[in-house]
Order: structure tokens, then sequence, then C-alpha cells
């Protein structure tokens, strides 16, 4: 009997851009089930609060229609670990399979109990354009343990640092734009929704 797998993502969602949109519905169609959450990546500097993010999140979820594809904010937290472990508890009966981009590959290693977290689910690194996976980031998986899946998806190449930067507004899905514009939220104001 085949178990069913479940893919978990968590994503900045700062904002939540077309690509996302992209990477959940190929996510689905590849595992069947998505939870995804807006996170705060102890990496990273966000834009947006996380609750924030997390609305975003939900609203574009929700505008996708897809029953298979779910917002578990409960699940967000610093460390991978715990969520994962919050998964587990809540999904006992299932294949647990962590979904990151290539641009994180590299620093998996470095995360907080590293190798528990890769010895405890499948790992899938799906590719992003213009960024390319750092040299020997998915040997320094597999050697941590790892079992590491790469997954190409056609994903657009948008980045959420653009937007937040000013640099770009059309990867951002009409659905959003409503939120976007009345928290004011990077620099979006002074433009032109769709």
């Amino acid at each position: 009997m085949n178990r069913r797998e479940l893919a978990l993502f968590g994503t900045s969602a700062d904002p939540p851009t077309e690509g996302h949109r992209a990477l959940l519905l190929g996510l689905a169609q590849r595992y069947g089930q998505v939870a995804a959450w807006a996170s705060d990546n102890p990496f990273k500097q966000h834009g947006a609060p996380l609750e924030l993010r997390a609305q975003l999140l939900g609203t574009l979820i929700d505008s996708l229609g897809n029953s298979q594809i779910e917002l578990a904010q409960d699940l967000s937290s610093p460390k991978a670990i715990e969520t994962l472990d919050r998964a587990a508890q809540r999904w006992p009966d299932l294949d647990l399979v962590f979904v990151v981009g290539g641009d994180l590959a590299g620093q998996i290693p470095s995360w907080f109990q590293a190798q528990a977290l890769l010895q405890r689910c499948r790992l899938t690194v799906v590719p992003r354009q213009g960024h390319p996976i750092a040299d020997g980031a998915l040997e320094r998986l597999r050697e941590l343990g790892a079992e590491v899946e790469l997954l190409e998806l056609p994903v657009p190449a948008t980045a959420s640092s653009a937007i937040r930067g000013g640099h770009e507004s059309r990867s951002i899905p009409e659905v959003l734009w409503p939120e976007l514009l009345k928290h004011n939220l990077y620099g979006l104001t002074a433009k032109i929704a769709p």
C-alpha cells in the first residue's frame, strides 16, 4: 500500500507572487496535497509583519480554488524542525516532503538540528530561475542523511525581493492588490493596480 504524501512549503510570502501560485499548483499536482505557511526566515529581513504575509498567502491560496492546497499557518516556526514536528503530529499517516527553493539549499546545513530534520522527512528542492543552486549543496545535504529530490517546475522567474525593492510589480497576483494597497505595502500605492 502506498502512503499518501504531503508537501510542506513554508515561504516568506513577502509578498506572494505569480511564482508562488505556479509552485503551489505544481506541488499539488506532484504530491496530491500541500500545506503552506508564511514563515519568518531568520536569515532574511521581512518587509511586512508575519500576520499580514500569512493573510496575503491565504488570499492567494483561496484564489486557487484547489482543495488540495491549504494554508497551515500553525506550522510556522523559525525552526524547521519544529514545523516538521507540528506537521508529523497533525498528519501522522502521511509521508512528509519538506519543500525549499533552490536558493535555500545551501543554507539548510546551518539550520537548527538540520541533520535531524533531514533524516525525518524527504527533501524536495525546486530550482529558481536566475538563482542557481550552490555548488555542492545537494551533496552536502545527502551527506547529512537527506533523501533529496530535485523537482523542476515551470515557475516564472519572479522575486519578492524585486517587488520589495520597488523594481517589479507585474508578478503580483491581481487578487493581492487590494490588501497591498490598503496596507501601503512595498511602496505600491504609487503604482497603478492592474
